[in-house]
């Protein structure tokens, strides 16, 4: 006879002992893998130290036996993380911060590829020390590399030139731009300042890829479906300034069948993002947008965004009228949810209100108040993203229950915010028609001279423009085709940091894909569980920025590293004896993060003339301190010499190309283009508000220094007389 034990799903006896009532060891791993009690007691178990840089990524073996880093060091590093040992020190020949290290899969862990900050790709056997692959296609940096689990020998890059390119470790490369390995051009579809931040390969199907970019958009192609071509000769992208784009017809993506974008339905403005990362079972995609959330897709959803979603007026009038509306019974754990829920709306505590209307709509679905008051809370929070979420909080409400006027009114205020001023008339519009007892309510009245404002205002700017003159950007009509039918998010990921790099993460946790873990600019590790999207845990994995953090493929056990030298490897502790001596729940300020998003936004950088191409350009040793034009970052440029027009040029490094806009590295302008460093590689911590009060500062100090000396000779003079 069975034992009577906790029928939870993390009852970890409970799957011990079902395990011999079936086939449950996949299920038992996984679940075991990302346990609550397990994901409570995560705690730093140690600190792998051996680079002298920025550590900008870092890669599981298959089998979870190795992790290798890269570093602004230009050291590629093995280590053991289970002896905490480190197996293998590699310098390689880039010149560059290294972005992105991946294992070629089934070699038995021995062959690497690597891309970096000076556009360079390199392929290593770890059997021997030179290269066995190298790759200087690319024109500017290569952020990202991508392999996949069935296809060996083949990798992919993603680069800042709008590239992606397709390599075969089996075939010879010398670099031939009549070589055809251009899988994705983005700049013919996206115009000239297009950009392929990340990149990745589904699990389970290889054939399918995905890239995310400066536009906010996310790309799954099917690459069965695209004929690779030749590389341009020119590169057009950030170089241009001036002059129409000239899109070359090219038939290698076909228009039908072959795309399916990806974007928030929120999202107005151009977007960077900087990472991109499927499921454990290949069905879902996440994203990391800049100054923006992450965001989860359903790749097989056919789902567009909701904007103005109202039910048919039959269904409104079967619940008015003599027919009896249907009452839905709650259970009193329900309602007691609801009642603090609301309890912490009244003290302005929108974010613990928000959760616990979470919670009790995981309990009840179909309850559709409480979708009335988390769009609420939501509204009144306005953290990024959050009057969308109301927006659909509002449509599953009324589909719930369509004659909820309340539902409808807080949705005319929210299209309203979003500024779809004529959705949101719209939907006003049907409230008095379908309402008539609403038409003169204050609320209602109120709106609607709301409305009527936005609406001038929008005819005084110039059909809705705000104001904004800024030529939009070229893009080719297939394109135009492909964002038009972008399908919309599923769930949504809040409370982290991400304007400060390009290169921070967001992953998977657990072989189901239970929890989400990403990095934050305030240092911070962060958990979220799913389906809530609630933080789980907070840790503090660095002491600046938290930018990489890649889970064991198998164990309970994260990897992260950042701004710091050090990596840094988390896991469960034992139940008793333990110090919490990395909680960061408590103390860490999650409305602070959301605001300096608001406040301080990621810069995209495409701007005309922020990036030269400096390919037969000699540098003249002279480094000069320069101001990006967004006036809030100071860079460091090295002077060109061109010897065409013996014409001296700067180059910006350009956040966030850099791994860390809050940092100048001396020898990163010369590092990234391809040139020997002029100085020892050093970081010094210069922001362009810090820089201004340092050198007030320093007038103040003298200026009093001065005032002093004046009175010490205005003494000794009285003294002499």
């Amino acid at each position: 006879m069975r034992p009577n034990l906790n029928h939870s799903k993390n009852n970890i006896t409970r799957l011990l002992i079902d395990r011999q009532y079936c086939d449950r060891e996949r299920f038992l791993r996984n679940r075991l893998q990302t346990a609550k009690p397990f994901i409570k007691r995560l705690e730093l178990e140690c600190e792998l130290v051996g680079h002298e840089g920025c550590v900008n990524c870092l890669e599981w073996s298959s089998d979870g036996r190795i992790l290798a880093s890269g570093s602004d060091d230009c050291h590629v590093l093995l280590w053991d993380p289970f002896r905490h040992k480190k197996l293998k020190d590699m310098s390689t020949p880039h010149r560059g911060n290294i972005f992105s290290v991946k294992f070629i899969p089934l070699t038995d862990n021995s062959t690497i590829v690597t891309g970096a900050a000076d556009s360079r790709i390199y392929g290593f056997d770890l059997n021997h020390y030179e290269p066995i692959f190298r790759c200087n296609c690319h024109q500017v940096r290569v952020k990202r590399l991508a392999v996949g689990n069935e296809t060996p020998h083949l990798f992919w890059s993603a680069s800042e030139d709008g590239h992606v390119l397709q390599f075969d470790l089996r075939e010879s490369h010398n670099c031939d731009k009549n070589q055809k390995i251009v899988l994705i051009d983005l700049t013919n579809y996206s115009g000239r300042y297009a950009e392929v931040k990340c990149i990745a390969v589904n699990p389970r199907r290889p054939e399918l890829l995905a890239i995310g970019s400066n536009d906010g958009y996310a790309r799954l192609y099917d690459r069965r479906m695209i004929k690779l071509d030749t590389m341009r000769s020119t590169y057009i992208g950030q170089g241009a300034t001036t002059g129409q784009f000239d899109f070359y017809e090219s038939d290698s993506i076909p228009q039908e069948g072959c795309v399916t974008y990806f974007a928030p339905g929120h999202l107005q403005k151009p977007s960077c993002a900087t990472y991109i990362a499927f499921s454990p079972n290949g069905q879902e995609l996440l994203v990391n947008i800049g100054s923006e959330q992450i965001y989860l897709y359903d790749i097989y959803s056919t789902k567009q965004p909701d904007y103005l979603e109202l039910p048919p007026v039959s269904a409104v009038k079967s619940y008015c009228g003599d027919a009896k509306r249907p009452k839905l019974m709650v259970s009193d754990e329900v309602d007691q949810m609801k009642q603090e829920g609301n309890a912490l709306l009244d003290k302005d505590k929108f974010t613990e209100a928000i959760n616990q209307y979470t919670l009790a709509i995981q309990e009840s679905p179909k309850y559709p108040a409480l979708y009335l008051n988390r769009a609420t809370a939501l509204m009144k929070r306005k953290w990024r993203g959050d009057l969308y979420e109301a927006l659909k909080d509002c449509i599953t409400a009324l589909k719930l229950d369509p004659s909820y006027v309340k539902a409808q009114f807080r949705m005319a205020r929210a299209l309203l915010e979003l500024e779809y001023v004529q959705e949101a008339k719209t939907c006003l519009d049907e409230i008095k028609s379908r309402f008539p007892d609403y038409v003169n309510n204050h609320g209602v009245l109120m709106l609607n001279k709301d409305i009527e404002s936005a609406m001038e205002k929008k005819d005084t700017n110039g059909n809705g423009t705000n104001g904004n003159t800024t030529d939009p950007i070229e893009i080719s009509e297939n394109e135009k085709l492909w964002r038009s039918t972008a399908r919309d998010y599923k769930e949504r990921f809040v409370g982290h940091c991400n304007t400060k790099t390009d290169i921070k993460e967001a992953n998977f946790f657990g072989g189901d894909g239970q929890y989400i873990v990403a990095g934050s600019d305030d240092g911070n590790l962060f958990i979220w569980e799913r389906p809530t999207s609630i933080i789980a845990e907070i840790l503090v994995g660095d002491k600046s920025i938290l930018n990489c953090v890649q889970p064991h493929p198998y164990q309970c056990l994260l990897a992260s590293s950042g701004i710091d030298h050090e990596i840094r490897l988390w896991s469960p502790q034992p139940v008793e004896g333990y110090e919490q001596k990395h909680k960061a729940m408590e103390t860490v300020n999650i409305k602070k993060n959301q605001d300096r998003m608001l406040e301080d936004p990621f810069e995209l950088g495409s701007f005309p003339g922020a990036i030269g191409i400096n390919a037969g350009r000699e540098p003249i040793g002279q480094l000069s301190f320069v101001q990006h034009p967004s006036k809030k970052y100071l860079h460091t440029g090295i002077l060109f010499n061109d010897k065409s027009c013996e014409r001296r040029h700067p180059v910006f490094v350009h956040p966030p190309f850099r791994s860390a806009p809050t940092q100048i590295s001396t020898y990163f302008a010369s590092c990234s283009f391809g040139h020997r460093p002029l100085v020892k590689a050093r970081h010094f911590p210069i922001r362009l508000k810090t820089a201004q009060g340092i050198l007030h500062f320093l007038n103040l100090f003298v200026s009093i220094l001065i005032l002093l000396c004046l009175d010490v000779v205005r003494c000794c003079l009285t003294i002499e007389l």
